[in-house]
C-alpha cells in the first residue's frame, strides 16, 4: 500500500520491539569542494543498499555561484520535505489509509547578513511545510496524520529540536 514495502517494515518493527539498539543507525555524507572556475562548487557521492547518486551544489548566483547546480539549502529543504513526505506515507500506512496523492512544499525565510558577517541576527527567520494529501477519509483523519508525521519526522525534529552539533577540524 501507498508503494511501501510494508513486509519489511513491520520486519523493522518487530526487530526494534526485541531489541531497542536495532532503532538506532548512524549515515553520513562526505563531499569535497571543487576549485575548477564556472563548475559546481561542492559535490558529494550519496550511497545507497542499491548504487550511489553524485550530488552538486553551490552559492546560489548572487552569492558567487555559476547557477549551474542547486545551492545547499534547497538541499536542505529537499530533505526536509523528502523526509517529511516519507513520514507521513509510513504513517497512513500504519494507520492503513491509502493515500491517492501527497505533495509537500518546503520553504524557508533567510537573513544573510550573519553569514556575510554584517550582522549577529539569526540568519533562518522561519521554515514551514504545507502539505496536500487526497485519500478517501475524513479531514480530520489527514490532519491527525499530519500532526503524527511533525511529531515523528527525523526533518521537523531536527527544525524545532536543539540537537546536539559538533564540528571538528581533522
Amino acid at each position: 500500500m501507498n508503494n511501501v514495502n510494508i513486509e519489511k517494515m513491520m520486519e523493522f518493527v518487530e526487530s526494534v520491539k526485541k531489541n531497542p539498539e536495532n532503532a538506532i543507525k548512524k549515515k553520513s555524507v562526505s563531499g569535497e569542494w571543487i576549485f575548477e572556475e564556472g563548475k559546481p562548487q561542492f559535490t558529494a557521492d550519496v550511497a545507497y543498499q542499491k548504487g550511489k547518486v553524485s550530488l552538486n551544489c553551490e552559492f546560489p548566483p548572487f552569492a558567487g555561484g555559476w547557477g549551474s547546480s542547486p545551492d545547499p539549502m534547497q538541499y536542505c529543504l529537499y530533505g526536509l520535505a523528502a523526509c517529511f513526505a516519507t513520514t507521513f506515507v509510513a504513517t497512513a500506512t500504519n494507520e492503513n489509509v491509502k493515500l491517492k496523492s501527497l505533495k509537500v512544499v518546503a520553504e524557508n525565510k533567510v537573513d544573510l547578513r550573519k553569514q556575510l558577517g554584517l550582522s549577529k541576527e539569526p540568519i533562518i527567520q522561519s521554515v514551514g511545510l504545507k502539505v496536500q494529501a487526497d485519500a478517501d477519509v475524513p479531514r480530520t483523519t489527514l490532519e491527525k496524520l499530519v500532526k503524527l508525521a511533525e511529531e515523528r519526522c527525523p526533518g521537523t525534529e531536527c527544525v524545532i529540536r536543539s540537537v546536539p552539533f559538533s564540528v571538528e577540524l581533522e
